[in-house]
């Protein structure tokens, strides 16, 4: 039973800094085609490993741009709680696919969803179907407007 209590005491704790780690990091607005977003950015490997686990909700207007270097790439939906899209766009930020609707994955085996072409700069993950509704479509533009400095 104490054990038991540690780890749940320790996974709603790590509940909790999610929410609080969203409600106070900066957002970017962001536009692809003429859908706005406001988005967080995940730079490091370390923000980019976290992205959207845990997230209970996620406003429609929000997301997270991922930033890599130029590649290939794969995703999967552990520990996430809503389900995304995830957009991916080339070096020069034209949208080259759209995995529509992955849903939320919480089991030991998440399916792993693979960039189809070699060179992903950015992801960028927003709720399930919002690309659809707002019209999103390949070969759309990403833009990213600078965040302001600290």
């Amino acid at each position: 039973m104490k054990i038991r209590f540690g780890y749940s005491a320790i996974f709603w704790g790590s509940c909790a800094l999610a929410v609080a780690t969203a409600e106070t990091v900066p957002l970017t607005k962001v536009t692809v085609g003429s859908a706005e977003f406001q988005v967080e950015l995940a730079q490091t490997p370390e923000q980019r490993e976290r992205g959207l686990m845990y997230r209970a909700e996620l406003p429609g207007d929000r997301g997270m741009l991922f930033v890599q270097s130029p590649g290939p790439t794969a995703f999967w939906m552990k520990n996430t709680l809503i389900p995304l899209d995830l957009l991916y766009f080339d070096n020069e930020g034209r949208l080259s696919q759209i995995v529509a609707e992955a849903p939320p994955c919480k089991v030991e085996n998440c399916p792993i969803y693979p960039s189809k072409t070699p060179e992903v700069r950015y992801i960028l993950e927003i709720n399930a179907g919002e690309a659809a509704r707002r019209g999103i479509r390949l070969g759309d533009r990403l833009k990213l407007e600078r965040p302001p400095a600290p």
